[in-house]
């Protein structure tokens, strides 16, 4: 097995960034590749995207904007090679052929953990020299590949529901930026009952991560996982997702309906049949947290998200 330390290194007009992700190869990918995804974590400390079009396809671009600062910052990826799950080579430019560079990210899988590998490619040297004085383009890098990994970090956290029984049930999934913990005891002012599974859970009781960005006082305080059950056995799950920790809800994101099924061929059923014709936004896979799991917004524009925790 490798050793999984992070490393950077400039050689000549080339910046190389090596990054240990906690996280299985295919998750990586599609955080990387996905519109929903990549729209949480892209970009320096204080920038936020806004996208234009992406498609992720030889010869298709990626047109965004970079807004920080006060200033917007128009950007185009072109894909140049796309190997999924292993390998994305783009130009990436503002629009001007001069000043492109040339990217190779690469996916290598090592137990349920990736090296992700990003070789950016500069016409030269000097050109290079006047992008870090100019735009502090070596650090830039570093802070988005920590904004990748907190926001890979935070989705696994997130996503741990802690189900202790292995019965089909359907539950519905909240998001809130910073105030689960307020719509919960409100819920529970109107419904009654105790809160289940292991109770409130928070992002501060998790063991320290050295791999990942330190919480502020006020996130270690947030929700990570809290369930209520209300009415006929049905149960609210929810969880904060703020800002700070790289993601943005906002009305139609913010509730799915949770299945937890007891098999994965009706796992696989259910998936198919409801997501056809609308849009996946995780496909079905072995996540590193022990479950069968897959995501999607149906031809309705309902939101769901499918588990099942058995390997039959």
């Amino acid at each position: 097995m490798a050793e999984k330390n992070n490393s950077f290194e400039r050689i000549d007009n080339q910046i190389i960034h090596k990054r240990w992700l906690k996280a299985p190869r295919n998750l990586v990918w599609d955080v990387w590749t996905q519109p929903e995804h990549i729209y949480n974590w892209w970009g320096p400390e204080g920038y936020t995207l806004k996208h234009k079009s992406m498609e992720v396809k030889p010869n298709a671009v990626w047109e965004f904007t970079m807004h920080g600062f006060g200033m917007d910052y128009n950007n185009k990826i072109e894909y140049l090679q796309v190997e999924k799950p292993a390998l994305l080579v783009y130009r990436h430019g503002n629009g001007s052929d001069d000043n492109h560079f040339t990217v190779y990210v690469t996916f290598e899988e090592d137990d349920n953990d990736t090296l992700l590998t990003m070789r950016s490619v500069f016409k030269s040297a000097a050109f290079l020299d006047m992008l870090i004085e100019k735009v502090n383009a070596i650090e830039g890098g570093k802070q988005t590949l920590n904004k990748l990994e907190a926001y890979v970090n935070a989705q696994i956290k997130l996503r741990q529901q802690n189900k202790t029984k292995t019965m089909a049930r359907v539950s519905t999934y909240l998001n809130f930026p910073n105030y689960t913990e307020t719509a919960f005891l409100f819920y529970q002012s109107v419904f009654g009952g105790e809160f289940s599974g292991m109770g409130i859970q928070r992002f501060g009781n998790l063991p320290p991560d050295p791999n990942a960005p330190a919480l502020s006082e006020e996130d270690k305080n947030l929700i990570l996982h809290i369930e209520l059950e209300i009415v006929g056995g049905h149960v609210l799950m929810g969880t904060d997702a703020p800002e700070s920790m790289g993601f943005t809800v906002v009305k139609g994101n913010n509730v799915h309906i949770n299945l937890d099924l007891d098999s994965r061929a009706e796992t696989e059923r259910i998936f198919n049949a409801l997501s056809a014709g609308g849009k996946v936004s995780m496909e079905l896979q072995d996540m590193f947290w022990g479950v069968y799991f897959g995501s999607f917004t149906d031809r309705f524009g309902i939101n769901w998200m499918v588990n099942c925790n058995t390997k039959n």
